[in-house]
């Protein structure tokens, strides 16, 4: 992928008169955006996503993802991590080229990581230590953690429990009041995304419980589409349908949602401006 134009970059950071937003978790870097992955970030961008950041999943999307920060820099910024899926029964290939690439200090966080239960009991043991290892590491390297937490909260929060000092964001929280609060305690924030959206989605009723301090927005792009645009592509500039879902239910201004949110994400991660990359 080439780099845009600086010049372009200034059009679309102009200043704009809507707030800002963050999103937290976004794919984009996935071949579902190949023929028009530019044009998605500036639409975000149009929209008030100013910053997206890319979790990695696993060795094969790390060239990809980098490429995507180099071309949008100050915009997109990386992760890194395994993503339980990619956990079979040989890891310490993929674990070594994870830990390679943290000790470069370029990425702003560790992630996606964690466990995952619905495909998939079978390599749960190796889930659990590739998960347990690169939480020591977010420990070490003093970064946020992004955990993927999909029918494993039990085994996630005792695993959890056994570090101190650990921040960061529970992924696509589909978790019940109980979970959230349990979550929040723990240092982290919840990861509200197109799901609290959905007609059968139970996250209403945790969300008018939390507090915004302990929320922050999020896509999953190309996945968890938010209605109107359920089933179809995801991106990230459907960030305000989310937020709206959440103004709706806090009975707040869409700015103080803004304000909120992205105070919550600056709390966690450090991230650069576009001035600061160039």
């Amino acid at each position: 992928m080439s780099s845009a134009c600086p010049a372009r970059y200034t059009k679309w950071l102009r200043k704009i008169n809507m707030p800002l937003f963050i999103d937290t978790h976004a794919h984009l870097f996935l071949p579902d955006f190949d023929a028009d992955r530019e044009k998605i970030v500036e639409r975000a961008v149009q929209n008030g996503v100013h910053k997206i950041l890319l979790p990695n999943i696993d060795p094969a999307s790390i060239l990809p993802m980098n490429n995507m920060v180099n071309a949008f820099p100050g915009i997109c910024h990386a992760m890194m991590g395994l993503h339980p899926t990619s956990i079979k029964e040989n890891n310490e290939i993929a674990l070594g080229i994870v830990e390679a690439e943290l000790k470069k200090g370029t990425y702003v966080g560790i992630g996606e990581i964690g466990i995952d239960l619905y495909w998939d009991k079978s390599h749960l043991k190796q889930q659990s230590l590739a998960f347990a290892k690169q939480l020591e590491w977010s420990l070490l390297l003093n970064l946020p953690v992004v955990i993927h937490a999909r029918e494993s909260f039990p085994e996630i929060l005792e695993i959890v429990s056994g570090y101190k000092g650990l921040k960061g964001i529970f992924h696509a929280f589909t978790g019940d009041l109980e979970i959230a609060e349990q979550v929040t305690r723990m240092g982290f924030k919840i990861g509200i995304g197109g799901i609290l959206t959905f007609k059968t989605s139970l996250l209403p009723g945790v969300i008018r419980e939390m507090p915004l301090e302990s929320m922050v927005l999020e896509t999953d792009s190309p996945y968890l589409a938010p209605v109107p645009y359920r089933g179809k592509r995801n991106e990230s500039s459907y960030i305000p349908f989310i937020a709206e879902a959440v103004q709706r239910l806090k009975n707040v201004s869409l700015e103080e949602v803004a304000h909120i949110t992205t105070q919550n994400v600056l709390e966690l991660f450090t991230l650069t401006d576009y001035a600061d990359s160039k």
